[in-house]
């Protein structure tokens, strides 16, 4: 057999059938993320149904928290005890059922207490940030042993850009079809919303969950069709359970023969953390500072999902050009600030003291002031090395991990995402509480950014080895 149809786990590869299906599952979550969690739901939540910008964002913060704390507690055993077991499917397809009932019960999150009381819509919210954690470890586990070794790359690539165009379609979908008509005398677009969608009810805002569960449930299917799983464990589950708790342990014991690799997923935990919660955080802020509707947040999503794809290409020709280490560097960078930079932005100004007026600078009705095109084109700035840095720390992880233990620290490498995802959300709504500020809850992640290159510094871009066990 060769080298290039063997996998990074040593194991034969899936055919491109099988491992092109494997990115589906990531085109099938990403636009949740980005419609629902990013530029639209979460947005509507915060400013509508909770009616205060501060006080929503504090409690999107706080419910993220909570996931990530829970997650930190239970998704390393699980990880290790689905290893155990061979199959990695029916962990990804019940979660993604989970989330796509979730996901419908948004259309009936409505403002003024209506529908969905607060207290059940943030334990929905809270199930389906739990169940897309899950979900997004144990498919990204599967990627070292079905991926050709020549192919880690473009695969990995392919899912993220297959993520993105999703998001872009479908907010480019709601945006003519719901957010816009009746609302521009714009030839192309329909009079009213489709479909009897009341704007007035904000049923515009609430679509998009049903939307995204739908076509995260229709876009799993390939995977689970066509990608190969493990073979079942012929152990009875209490048998499996207790093997994969102690790979845990024995993956600690030995944590000192790895100790570059523990390095590097600890800084990981920080800049990761950090640089998501811009991601996370971005449209609420937006949202809150310059009071953009629906329709705004859309363009505005639609252009950041594009300036993400440009990314992901800009950043895989950077990291084959300079590394991964130095592509990562420049991306966690550059990130740090950017936000610092979008945080400068007020209704009336920018970089923190440059007054530039409430007045129009163009005809065009979205986007009006020079604070807006400011902060639009900042922060696709910042879509482009996110994903640069998404892409480079996964072609690291790959550079430094002995090929023999490839799928187990690969999945170390997806849990390393989850056990501290409360951080960001966490100094987020407590900054916002403790200063009433959205502006300083929202700069408070450049603190998690910069712990992560400084802790990065102390990682070398080597191989390891497999630790002697005798």
């Amino acid at each position: 057999m060769s080298a290039t149809s063997l996998s990074l786990a040593g194991t034969p590869a899936a055919n491109p059938l099988g491992y092109f299906s494997w990115t589906f599952g990531q085109a099938a979550r990403d636009p949740y993320y980005i419609m629902v969690i990013i530029y639209i739901f979460y947005p509507y939540f915060s400013n509508t149904v909770v009616g205060d910008p501060v006080r929503g964002q504090a409690l999107i913060g706080y419910i993220t928290a909570a996931a990530g704390f829970v997650l930190a507690l239970t998704a390393p055993f699980l990880g290790a005890i689905a290893d155990k077991d061979g199959r990695r499917k029916p962990w990804i397809l019940g979660t993604v059922a989970l989330m796509t009932m979730g996901a419908m019960c948004l259309w009936f999150v409505e403002p003024d207490n209506q529908g969905l009381s607060l207290a059940l819509t943030l334990a929905v919210l809270f199930t389906i940030k739990v169940c897309f954690t899950v979900s997004e470890v144990f498919h990204n586990a599967m990627l070292p042993s079905i991926a050709p070794v020549n192919r880690v790359g473009l695969i990995s690539g392919v899912a993220f850009s297959l993520g993105n165009t999703g998001g872009l379609l479908l907010m480019l979908f709601v945006l003519l079809a719901f957010s816009m008509p009746g609302t521009q005398p714009w030839a192309f677009l329909p009079d009213a919303p489709l479909f009897g969608i009341d704007q007035a009810a904000h049923e515009h805002n609430r679509i998009v969950g049903p939307i995204a569960g739908i076509w995260m449930l229709l876009l799993t299917l390939p995977l689970i069709l066509f990608t190969p799983d493990g073979k079942a464990s012929p152990s009875p589950m209490w048998q499996v359970a207790k093997e994969g708790m102690q790979d845990v342990i024995q993956t600690i014991k030995h944590v000192r023969h790895y100790a570059n690799i523990a390095k590097y997923l600890l800084a990981r935990m920080f800049f990761i953390d950090g640089m998501v919660g811009v991601l996370t955080f971005g449209g609420v802020y937006a949202s809150g500072t310059f009071g953009w509707d629906t329709t705004t947040l859309l363009i505005f999503g639609l252009c950041t999902s594009a300036s993400a794809m440009f990314g992901a290409y800009v950043g895989g020709r950077l990291d084959d050009k300079v590394g991964s280490m130095r592509a990562l560097q420049i991306a966690i960078g550059t990130s740090s600030l950017v936000l610092l930079t979008l945080v400068s932005v007020q209704p009336d100004t920018i970089l923190y003291f440059i007054h530039v007026g409430t007045e129009p600078v163009w005809d065009f009705p979205y986007f009006a002031t020079g604070a807006e095109l400011f902060y639009f084109c900042t922060n696709q700035v910042f879509a482009m090395f996110f994903v640069t840095g998404l892409s480079a720390s996964r072609t690291l992880m790959a550079r430094i991990s002995p090929p023999e233990m490839a799928t187990q620290f690969f999945g170390l490498f997806a849990l390393s995402a989850t056990v501290t995802a409360f951080l960001a959300p966490l100094m987020v709504a407590t900054a916002t509480d403790i200063f009433e500020s959205q502006r300083i809850g929202f700069a408070s992640l450049a603190l998690l950014m910069i712990i992560g290159a400084v802790l990065l510094l102390q990682v070398k871009e080597e191989q390891a080895t497999v630790a002697n066990t005798n």
